[in-house]
């Protein structure tokens, strides 16, 4: 088996130099391992709203914000795909859900990766199973930065 890719870059918005990308690589590969897949090749991109706003318009033909968007690349339990995220979204998403940017930036982290896993969020029902998987998920973060 090969050893995982993890990419992360910051397009026109930073990720915080406190989180580590090693420990972040680490519960990637944890959150996979639990749902018997295992990550191939996966490319996250640290953008701003517009940058984002961008991508939704050009490839989904969508003329909104949002936090990610997931471009899978893969068939199986081989995950492959490209995550984007706006550090934007996720700076008001955390103010309005009253939790700390590191949290909701993880929440959607995870909320990519279980895309390409196979969860969806489209109707009530797979939004509460989503919930429950970045709440697991979190957890996972939290137990791999913290000593």
């Amino acid at each position: 088996m090969s050893k995982p890719i993890i990419q992360f870059f910051n397009e026109d918005a930073k990720l915080p130099t406190s989180l580590k990308k090693s420990l972040l690589k680490k519960s990637l590969i944890d959150i996979s391992e639990t749902h018997n897949t295992t990550i191939k090749n996966l490319t996250y991109i640290f953008c701003s709203d517009d940058y984002l706003l961008n991508i939704n318009k050009q490839f989904l033909n969508h003329d909104y914000y949002t936090d990610i968007i997931t471009f899978p690349y893969h068939e199986g339990s081989d995950i492959e795909g490209e995550i984007y995220i706006s550090l934007d979204r996720i700076t008001d998403n955390a103010i309005k859900q009253k939790v700390s940017f590191e949290n909701e930036l993880f929440r959607v982290i995870a909320h990519g990766l279980l895309h390409l896993i196979g969860f969806s969020d489209k109707t009530p029902k797979q939004k509460k199973l989503m919930r429950e998987e970045e709440d697991k998920a979190i957890t996972i973060f939290y137990s791999t930065f913290t000593p």
